[in-house]
């Protein structure tokens, strides 16, 4: 017999996916909560009952993704058996994945960071783990001035790929190509 908890936790999720569906389909313009109580097949107002407002539904969605993120990095981490470069470049690549396929997620996660004790807790966890495979790479004690090299690197790749600014023909070089020659330039460890 399921509980009134189960089924309100069954209820978030579902409005939760509704969320994400939309803001695939249509940025966070396309987030509402109206929208999204009917796009989960339940009433418009269904959303209001689990969530204080908008922003809290995107910061739910958001946390959601930091989490996930985390825990892809933290798998390549566990089983990086391949080289420490290989292993960062899987990292990277994972970023630019979740750019590539669901720009918005990708941007919501960017610019609205889930707050709380929570989200300071998940966002240690991604921090610590990426600069952890960036440490395996670089010489002891330049992990993390690399790693906000790199993500900045990776970033600005996704805004200009997502902009059709990085253009192949200009550069001779897609945004794969480039996070590879950053890697091969970093000083060895």
């Amino acid at each position: 017999m399921t509980t009134r908890a189960e089924t309100a936790a069954a209820t978030r999720q579902a409005l939760l996916r509704a969320a994400e569906e939309l803001l695939d389909r249509g940025g966070v313009e396309a987030v509402t909560l109206r929208e999204v109580g009917g796009a989960a097949g339940l009433s418009r107002s269904a959303a209001y009952r689990h969530f204080a407002d908008k922003d809290a539904m995107l910061t739910a969605i958001s946390f959601a993704g930091w989490e996930e993120l985390t825990d892809r990095l933290h798998d390549i981490a566990a089983r990086s058996v391949e080289s420490p470069a290989a292993a960062l470049r899987e990292a990277i690549g994972e970023f630019l994945a979740l750019a590539r396929t669901r720009p918005g997620l990708y941007r919501l996660m960017l610019t609205r960071a889930p707050f709380g004790d929570m989200a300071a807790e998940v966002g240690e966890r991604s921090q610590d783990v990426f600069h952890t495979l960036v440490a395996r790479v670089v010489p002891a004690g330049a992990a993390r001035p690399f790693a906000g090299l790199i993500m900045a690197a990776a970033h600005g790749i996704a805004d200009l790929e997502a902009g059709g600014q990085l253009d192949p023909r200009k550069y001779d070089a897609d945004g794969d190509a480039l996070i590879d020659l950053l890697i091969a330039t970093l000083p060895a460890r």
